[in-house]
């Protein structure tokens, strides 16, 4: 079976900013639920949370081969990190 082929640097950065997006709409329930974990996103929708953004880039690698993902801590002080939100690994 061959592996996928991943996309281009340019749709990755799409879906990270999507996420981005999604993210920052859920932040003010997210810091009474969730403050200091790590957010797992994908097509704009929360996966999970981890206590570390190791972890929670770790179980998106295992899970998604197309790296259509981002990861965003869960803080008043919120850094849009773009790419490097992406390039954990």
């Amino acid at each position: 079976m061959a592996k996928a082929v991943k996309p281009n640097r340019e749709i990755i950065q799409n879906a990270v900013d999507k996420n981005y997006q999604a993210f920052r709409k859920q932040l003010p329930t997210l810091l009474e639920t969730h403050p200091g974990q790590f957010a797992l996103l994908r097509d704009e929708q929360i996966i999970d949370f981890f206590g570390t953004a190791q972890e929670a880039a770790a179980y998106a690698q295992s899970n998604f081969d197309d790296e259509l993902y981002s990861v965003q801590e869960v803080t008043d002080t919120v850094v849009d990190l773009g790419w490097f939100s992406h390039a954990v690994h």
